[in-house]
């Protein structure tokens, strides 16, 4: 009963305080002011009539697999609000739901956001924003103060650990953990930098590795920030490149390039959604898989996030943050700048240093990260179903795969360094344990960051932006809308996913009746607004992803690249947000209005590059590189 009720609140869900015999009605609680919501009455019978009333509105109630419910019942006023069931004349059930001001669910995010950029402490600032939401999805008293407290702890923390996905994803992260520790402490991480060191003798080859790599893992997020910053980041200490422009090239290759790819993981989910929006048009038959398809050419800020990302690698310019953070390393040899916050466990310890005396051969790291890829590959192949490798790969279990792609690669690498008499099986223990302590920070805040993105959609904070937002459009600047909407959820919430999840399903169908409200639906040649608000919910997402500090991928980017945290968000806001600009300005805006998509990246792409050649200034290299050993005294 207690774990029934714990669930209840974290989902927003209120039961009837007082029924009748077997009638009771469900609503959530808090509602928005005028924001629609739904009341559903369970155990009343079919052959009776039934009313709805909610303040003083009364509601049509129809019958929804075998319960009465009553869709898009609004309250206008803020404060406790009675709903009330009655048969005839008789009262048969009734409850209370607590109405909050739109503007309220964006708070707990913002709070957020705002310490986290004003104090540069990251755990404090969300768990103040767990606080507040939940403090606001309790009651805004002294008790809903302390209960609140309580429950930021006990039920979304909780819970953000408690779901299964969220599991996949912090096991797999400490087994990545574990595995650098492994492949550092058997040198074969040292054979791979002393590898690459040959062909990235400057930093300007450094970051070009680290792009391209970056492009290679190109089928899963997680797993292309977990292992390119791992491997790159001795490479990228040894040539003065700042860990804060290591963080940056690691989080602009995962997200884009997952997004845009037609076989990684997130494409089932994108056809899925899209699917499920699809089917609440019924004048609309195109197949899901295609509208993305053709949505792709529309995904602006990815394409040119990529772009400038290799732009700022190949030339060697760098403005704002970035440019001192470059200047800085190149100067003084300090990857990392004063008062730096890092998890020290992240450095190479003594754990995980490897024995000079013993060989540093790059096949005991590459071999395991290869056994990584494969497994994850071959495990997306084995948990997909369908008819090709696209709908195979895009229906799979990414998260099962994950873990065993994680779990085989430090079996290898063991069996490797043990095998070959480098490490003892003790040694390989101490490794792979000094490798998942590494990650226990980045863990915690991870937890907080899916917390808080709990409270969100207690708080409905997705539907108020899609509110505020959605009234009066033309077709044409429907798609910058939705990009501007699902930056701001994406910014708000710290997940690409969630926002794409929430906003997909009611922009999608938004646009066609935009469309369809002038007359323009029939005709083909309007579709490309349609596929326009698709990419733009996409693309804003992962726009509002890079520019958030509570992000779960600029998170695990910062960890991997042993950065810390608020001043990768602080070097990398001003390129994203750049970026995000002339996507919207030049490419989704333009698009919408009826600018081919060609002939949008055309006009994109020269003012990107230009922007980098007016903003940036060229960062000096140094003579010679230094030592990696000489770079953890900034640490």
């Amino acid at each position: 009963m207690k774990n029934t009720r714990l669930l209840l609140l974290a989902a927003g869900v209120f039961c009837a305080t007082r029924a009748f015999g077997q009638v009771h009605v469900h609503a959530p609680n808090p509602v928005l002011q005028g924001l629609p919501f739904q009341v559903w009455i369970e155990g009343a019978a079919p052959d009776s009539t039934y009313f709805l009333r909610v303040a003083e509105h009364a509601y049509p109630l129809s019958w929804q697999e075998g319960r009465l419910e009553a869709d898009s019942v609004r309250v206008s006023q803020s404060g406790r609000v009675p709903i009330t069931v009655y048969q005839g004349d008789r009262l048969l059930a009734q409850t209370e739901v607590r109405v909050l001001p739109g503007w309220t669910s964006v708070l707990p995010p913002l709070l957020a956001i705002l310490i986290a950029l004003l104090f540069r402490q990251v755990i404090p600032a969300l768990f103040l924003g767990i606080w507040l939401g939940a403090w606001l999805a309790v009651e805004l008293s002294l008790y809903g103060l302390w209960r609140g407290l309580l429950d930021a702890f006990d039920v979304y923390v909780r819970q953000a650990l408690a779901n299964p996905d969220h599991a996949a994803i912090v096991l797999f992260s400490l087994m990545i953990g574990g595995l650098v520790g492994i492949i550092s402490k058997n040198g074969g991480m040292r054979g791979v930098v002393q590898h690459l060191v040959r062909w990235a003798s400057n930093p300007r080859r450094g970051q070009l590795a680290t792009f391209f790599l970056g492009l290679l893992i190109f089928f899963d997020d997680y797993a292309n920030t977990l292992v390119v910053g791992n491997t790159m980041r001795p490479v990228t200490d040894r040539l003065r490149i700042s860990r804060e422009k290591l963080a940056y090239l690691v989080d602009t290759t995962a997200a884009p390039v997952a997004c845009l790819a037609f076989v990684t993981t997130w494409i089932g989910y994108e056809v899925g959604l899209v699917g499920a929006a699809v089917a609440q048009i019924p004048d609309y038959d195109e197949g899901a898989y295609s509208i993305f398809l053709n949505s792709i050419p529309y995904s602006f800020y990815p394409w040119l996030a990529l772009l400038f990302a290799l732009a700022v690698s190949w030339t060697g310019r760098d403005f704002g943050p970035m440019y001192r953070a470059e200047l800085r390393a190149r100067t003084t040899g300090a990857v990392l700048g004063p008062g730096a916050r890092i998890d020290e466990a992240a450095a190479e310890s003594k754990d995980t240093a490897p024995n000079p005396d013993k060989p540093h051969r790059a096949l005991n790291a590459l071999l395991p990260v290869l056994v990584l890829v494969l497994s994850v590959l071959g495990g997306l192949y084995a948990t997909g179903e369908g008819t090709s490798l696209r709908e195979i790969i895009g229906s799979a279990d990414a998260y099962r795969a994950l873990m065993w792609g994680s779990l085989l690669s430090v079996l290898v690498a063991a069996a490797l360094s043990i095998g070959q008499r480098i490490l003892s099986l003790t040694e390989t223990i101490d490794a792979w344990y000094a490798g998942v302590k590494s990650m226990l920070f980045a863990i915690v805040v991870l937890l907080l960051a899916w917390a808080l993105s709990a409270t969100t959609e207690v708080l409905h904070t997705a539907q108020y932006l899609a509110s505020a937002l959605s009234t009066a459009l033309e077709p044409g600047v429907v798609p910058a809308l939705v990009f501007v909407l699902a930056a701001a959820t994406s910014f708000a919430t710290g997940t690409s996913w969630g926002t794409m999840g929430i906003l997909l399903p009611l922009v999608v169908p938004l646009a066609w009746h935009v469309l369809a409200a002038d007359g323009l639906h029939t005709q083909a040649e309007y579709h490309h607004i349609i596929y326009s608000t698709v990419s733009a919910v996409l693309a804003g997402a992962v726009w509002g992803d890079h520019c958030s500090p509570i992000s779960d991928t600029t998170i695990l980017s910062s960890m991997a690249s042993g950065c810390d945290h608020i001043e990768h968000v602080r070097t990398q806001l001003p390129y994203a947000f750049f970026v995000g600009i002339v996507a919207v300005l030049l490419g989704t805006l333009p698009a919408g209005l009826g600018l081919p998509w060609w002939a949008a990246m055309l006009l994109c792409a020269p003012v990107t590059l230009l922007g980098l050649r007016l903003f940036g200034k060229k960062v000096p290299d140094v003579a010679e590189p230094i030592e990696v050993s000489e770079t953890r005294s900034a640490t």
